[in-house]
């Protein structure tokens, strides 16, 4: 039961205070490991293209292996010190290892820049929490850039840690994290890490293969619970899920967009490059502001419903070893 409760305090204390600004997280630590071992592995490795796939597979067996390795032997360390101790640092990695309040957050704060018609504030904002290039982004693209992102990060903030949680408790979800940060950090197409970054964008993609489809599915439920159209939502699910070069970034974007009736991804700038990437949804109406809410209402919701299941289906398991 120390897993199940962990994860539970875990989700409520990030409901409550997200991350604050003071506490250090693992996720930034991991972060300076990257760029000190992609440093380190680049001068190790003859820079080939072969040479630099091998570096960056080497970064993508380390990273994720000794942050399990690590976390496991504190989280013994401190069961073996005193129960409560242990419980107390389970419960804190579970809690930074989920990101639900800090992604409403940061999406409202988009909101309430548009709501005041300040859209370089807007851009600024959301810039915070795309990877795309945001200068340019008309409201509606402002908008829509939220929307997306509380979609997709519903999954790989949310989903996959919960579900390695369930499976392995805080130790293997920081693991996940770990498989995340590098893929953000080096899993890009582009001249410096279409070949170093390779290994780590495979590896987050089939880390992130069966949660992001759980994620969908409650994202699903959740439009049911806040008002949506989950029927619209299984549909274009069942439809566009495949419009992205990821096999997994378009399964909640999906349901979002049939959720609320719009069109989400397209063609977007990343660093000055222009990507023409499919759409997904039908464009019913335009995005606009409110969709933001509406994004948030639905994250809400689903976290809740995840969390449940995940709790649920771990201790009926254990009743069943028993």
């Amino acid at each position: 039961m120390t897993v199940s409760i962990a994860i539970l305090v875990g989700f409520l204390v990030d409901l409550w205070l997200a991350d604050p600004v003071w506490m250090p997280h693992p996720v930034v630590i991991m972060g300076r490991c990257i760029t000190r071992m992609e440093t380190f592995l680049r001068k190790q490795f003859p820079a080939t293209e072969q040479g630099e796939r091998k570096a960056g597979c080497v970064l993508a067996a380390i990273l994720p292996l000794a942050t399990l390795a690590f976390t496991e032997i504190v989280c013994w360390g401190a069961f073996w010190l005193h129960p409560i101790l242990g419980m107390i640092v389970q419960v804190v990695w579970c809690w930074q290892a989920l990101a639900v309040k800090g992604l409403a957050v940061e999406s409202r704060n988009v909101y309430r820049c548009l709501a005041e018609e300040n859209l370089p504030a807007a851009r600024k904002a959301v810039s915070r929490i795309v990877g795309r290039d945001t200068q340019a982004l008309s409201e509606e693209g402002v908008a829509k850039a939220a929307v997306e992102t509380v979609a997709e990060n519903f999954s790989d903030g949310v989903v996959a840690p919960l579900f390695y949680m369930v499976i392995g408790g805080a130790p293997l979800a920081l693991c996940y994290k770990a498989v995340n940060t590098m893929d953000s950090m080096v899993g890009y197409k582009n001249e410096r890490y279409l070949h170093f970054g390779r290994a780590a964008a495979k590896l987050d993609d089939v880390a992130n293969y069966l949660p992001s489809r759980l994620a969908a599915l409650f994202w699903i439920a959740a439009a049911a619970l806040t008002g949506q159209n989950a029927p619209k939502a299984w549909h274009i699910w069942r439809r566009d899920r495949r419009n992205h070069a990821s096999p997994n970034s378009a399964q909640t974007e999906s349901a979002c967009a049939g959720a609320l009736g719009v069109q989400l991804a397209g063609p977007a700038y990343y660093f000055g490059e222009y990507y023409d990437k499919p759409t997904i949804g039908n464009p019913e109406r335009p995005v606009e502001p409110q969709d933001i809410l509406r994004a948030n209402r639905m994250l809400f919701a689903a976290s809740f419903l995840a969390v449940a299941a995940g709790i649920a289906l771990r201790s009926g398991i254990l009743l069943l070893l028993r």
